[in-house]
């Protein structure tokens, strides 16, 4: 539906006739005594409080042919919606997020805690990517994949906010969780691959899969991976045990996070390594990395018009089709 800021005017030089519009009206009025008989009364008593509706519409009568003049002037002008149409080509990137999810993750340096600050982050990253694929990959004693490459990011935001810590055996299978996202970017076509890992510990688990191992294939398949290391420097509040109903039992330890090994698969596969030891600085990493990868798009845009004089033409039609039906009608006069 055209609205005002999208119409244009072919030819606007038209409405310089708009200023013959008042001339007319003052033209009319200033002559209106001289159009019609007159004649004095000693006094206009007996009329008091008289008035003729036939009159009054009357004196209407030029009112109509001015508001008629006035739509031809604005379809003279040649009103044109612009409709735009934009053909997007994107090359975009396939991403897939490696998250820790071993009981640590629920540590209390982050507000509520590291899982659920890194799941906001993450969401809103995947919502800037609009034109990537994004999947999901969650580890700690063992890994799997959660969501695969998919542009459908409503999918992979709710696989996100369905995280939890205890779903997998705990521990920190680094290696596990990054084979496992290689695997599938291996049969990936984009010409950019990246993965961004996330963890708070030391590689304790999985074993027959090490790390460098992992990074070693990402870097012959031309995936770039991203670490980050989540924890404060120092101590944290964080699980140090399990109730046998299932509750962790919280306490203070020392924050043990392998930047050593993080920065060396970073390094390995040209891309970088974050530590973040807030949410604002979690918040940063992922902006920085959004920053690094950017989505080739190319844009053309196609214009189009559409004529909307149309309606201004039959609004002076009609209008000069009611004044004339009216004057030699209804309100003919005998002189």
């Amino acid at each position: 539906m055209p609205t005002l800021h999208n119409i244009t005017f072919l030819n606007p030089g038209f409405f310089l006739l708009l200023g013959i519009i008042p001339l007319l009206a003052f033209r009319y009025f200033y002559q209106r005594k001289k159009r019609y008989a007159s004649f004095q009364m000693s006094s206009l008593e007996a009329f008091g409080g008289q008035s003729s509706l036939r009159g009054t519409l009357r004196a209407l009568l030029p009112l109509l042919r001015l508001l008629a003049l006035t739509a031809f002037i604005v379809a003279m002008a040649r009103p044109q919606a612009t409709l735009k149409e934009e053909e997007v080509t994107a090359e975009g990137i396939d991403i897939m997020l490696v998250t820790d999810i071993s009981s640590s993750m629920l540590a209390k340096d982050f507000k509520p805690d590291r899982l659920e600050a890194s799941k906001k982050v993450a969401t809103e990253f995947i919502e800037k990517r609009k034109y990537d694929r994004v999947g999901l990959t969650v580890f700690a004693g063992e890994a799997f994949t959660q969501c695969p490459l998919t542009t459908d990011h409503s999918v992979i935001n709710q696989f996100l906010s369905e995280l939890k810590c205890g779903i997998l055996e705990d521990g920190t299978a680094i290696g596990l969780g990054l084979a496992a996202a290689v695997n599938r970017l291996k049969e990936s076509e984009s010409k950019s691959k990246i993965v961004i890992l996330l963890t708070d510990g030391e590689n304790n688990a999985g074993d027959y899969v090490k790390p460098l191992t992992a990074a070693e294939i990402a870097k012959e398949l031309g995936v770039k991976v991203y670490t980050i290391g989540v924890g404060t420097i120092g101590r944290a509040y964080a699980p140090i045990g399990r109730r046998g109903d299932g509750e962790y039992v919280f306490g203070f330890v020392q924050v043990r996070i392998d930047e050593k090994l993080l920065r060396e698969i970073a390094e390995m596969t040209g891309a970088k390594y974050f530590r973040a030891t807030d949410t604002e600085s979690l918040e940063a990493i992922y902006e920085e990395i959004n920053q690094f990868e950017k989505t080739k798009i190319e844009v053309t845009t196609v214009k189009r018009y559409s004529e909307e004089f149309y309606p201004w033409l039959w609004l002076g039609l009609i209008l000069l089709g009611i004044e004339l039906l009216l004057r030699y009608t209804l309100l003919k006069t005998i002189f």
